[in-house]
């Protein structure tokens, strides 16, 4: 048996940023029916889809909406999405099997968003998928926050600089970890089937927590700041369009993007 440093030290290395090219899905469920689709998710529509050449990141409760169901999956590049999507919804044997049970369950399937890194390294950090957790692994307690800000513009370095100095820092301070950041990428949708929100600008900001008490205290933590009250804050909300759409996502138990 290594000791523990070591084994430390190779999980640190197995990680890996993905992906250039990101799926941010939601989907509205019927009512009741939200463990069921994620226990045929999880269990059956993981592994065959990265076989068909795609990368589930992650896989989420809304902690704010009983209905709702989250996802993410990525693809090397453009052409490999078309190429993967193909393969796995008119080619695979599971989705011919399973797609009438999935559908069963949605009640919409359209709010997804094409999205890209913001900045080299800004993807997600994940262990290799034959480390992903098993079906019957506990859920863990963690919590993920997505921030999605509508733009007026396509994100620049200036608003990528505005985060970095004077955004990111409070809110790391405040308690949470930065998990990725993400902009709208606009490629032309090469899987028309799956429709997607198009002619927007969007900055995802993926935040991690310990679990929901840590959220509280960030939040806080976040309010009583002086420089986020009358300075960052107000900085933000002049470079966004409307309010932040702000996502509480619980992991399942196969997610691998976690805090």
């Amino acid at each position: 048996m290594q000791p523990p440093e070591k084994e430390e030290a190779n999980s640190v290395a197995d990680l890996a940023t993905w992906s250039p090219i990101i799926d941010f899905r939601q989907y509205t469920l019927y009512p009741g029916t939200r463990d069921a689709f994620i226990e045929l998710f999880d269990k059956e529509l993981v592994e065959t889809q990265e076989a068909a050449g795609m990368r589930v990141i992650g896989q989420f409760r809304d902690l704010g909406d009983p209905n709702r169901f989250v996802w993410i999956r990525g693809f090397p590049d453009m052409p490999s999405r078309k190429n993967a999507l193909v393969s796995f919804y008119e080619h695979s044997a599971t989705w011919k099997t399973f797609s009438d049970r999935a559908r069963s369950m949605m009640i919409d399937s359209t709010d997804a968003l094409l999205l890209r890194p913001a900045r080299e390294g800004s993807g997600f950090t994940l262990p290799p998928p034959a480390a992903r957790p098993l079906l019957e692994s506990a859920i863990p307690a963690g919590l993920i926050v997505a921030m999605l800000f509508q733009l007026p513009a396509a994100a620049d370095e200036a608003l990528h600089d505005f985060f970095d100095r004077s955004v990111t820092p409070i809110l790391v301070e405040a308690g949470a970890s930065t998990l990725g950041s993400l902009v709208t990428e606009h490629s032309p949708n090469n899987f028309p089937r799956l429709a997607l929100r198009e002619g927007e600008n969007v900055l995802a900001t993926v935040l991690g927590f310990r679990d929901l008490t840590a959220y509280h205290t960030y939040l806080t933590a976040l309010g009583r700041d002086g420089r986020w009250r009358t300075d960052a804050y107000p900085a933000l909300v002049a470079r966004i369009n409307g309010r932040p759409q702000i996502l509480r996502l619980g992991p399942t138990s196969r997610s691998q993007l976690r805090p």
